[in-house]
């Protein structure tokens, strides 16, 4: 069993983005400059955020913070919105999920000016994403890709079952893993759930990426030997032993899953630091106007 460090991975990425947006400047460039919203004081969206300005100072990136109150009405979510869009300075912006449930998800991402969707949720980045066109890569499914390229795993032919069909994770990853690229190339099921036969299913996975948001719910009898596992949950479990009082868990059952694994992702310390990479590289693609020209 070998793990899939997103520690040290994402270090990686970051140090390469660093070289290229320190060059950038070097030659009188522009400092590329990520935005986000952030809507009420949910504690894991805090934290959240907090990663990513911080990984903004650690590549060079200039950031900017619009918190709202949680009683912020939706026409002024969208009114925010609309200012980032027609801000020259910001050349993409996320707007932090969840929202207090007052504020359309949909209508809030359809908001978001293409251009300067660095989270890649807008359907005319996912429409292109799906036609191969260049296109804003979702952050977590950019990181999951990533790990893979950078372990050289072979994903060509593989069976790679996807647990979890959300707009974010699930759909977007069912559809990179089988396109004619690497990786990918991949034969690919999609559970959720109302599939019957899931474990029977999983049993079947060379490539297995669990992302349904219950943590330790997929255990050893879920995976067949020297299957590639990629946990995608993340989720806060009350464990009083701890100072914080919670503890972080993933959708798979770690300490029984790795040892059947050929690699397997930890958590905390995998997708999670991957994902923030796709979000500073997207922002990089932004500033360099590298998708829409």
């Amino acid at each position: 069993m070998q793990l899939l460090d997103g520690k040290a991975l994402s270090a990686q990425v970051k140090a390469e983005i660093k070289v290229e947006v320190d060059k950038i400047k070097a030659e009188g460039g522009k400092t590329p400059h990520l935005a986000a919203i952030l809507v009420g004081n949910n504690g894991a969206s805090e934290t959240y955020v907090a990663s990513k300005i911080k990984s903004c100072e650690e590549v060079g990136f200039k950031s900017t913070l619009v918190r709202l109150p949680e009683t912020t009405s939706e026409a002024e979510v969208l009114s925010h919105i609309e200012a980032l869009n027609n801000d020259a300075d910001i050349d993409g912006f996320i707007v932090q999920l969840p929202l207090p449930s007052h504020i359309s998800e949909n209508t809030v991402m359809e908001a978001v000016a293409p251009e300067k969707d660095v989270d890649g949720f807008h359907p005319i980045n996912v429409g292109r994403m799906c036609k191969g066109l260049p296109a804003y890569i979702s952050a977590t499914p950019f990181g999951i890709l990533e790990m893979l390229k950078r372990y050289n795993i072979d994903t060509a032919g593989k069976h790679c079952v996807v647990v979890g069909r959300s707009q974010i994770v699930g759909l977007p990853m069912s559809i990179l893993m089988q396109r004619n690229t690497a990786p990918g190339n991949a034969t690919v099921t999609i559970c959720h759930s109302r599939t019957h036969n899931l474990k029977e299913v999983c049993q079947s996975a060379d490539i297995l990426i669990a992302a349904l948001g219950r943590p330790e719910f997929i255990t050893a009898d879920y995976v067949k030997e020297g299957a590639v596992v990629v946990d995608v949950g993340i989720t806060r479990v009350v464990d009083e032993s701890k100072k914080s009082g919670f503890a972080i868990k993933g959708d798979v059952k770690f300490d029984e899953v790795a040892p059947k694994s050929s690699y397997i992702t930890p958590v905390p310390g995998g997708v999670g630091l991957m994902t923030i990479c796709g979000l500073m590289t997207n922002t990089l693609l932004a500033s360099k106007k590298a998708i829409f020209k």
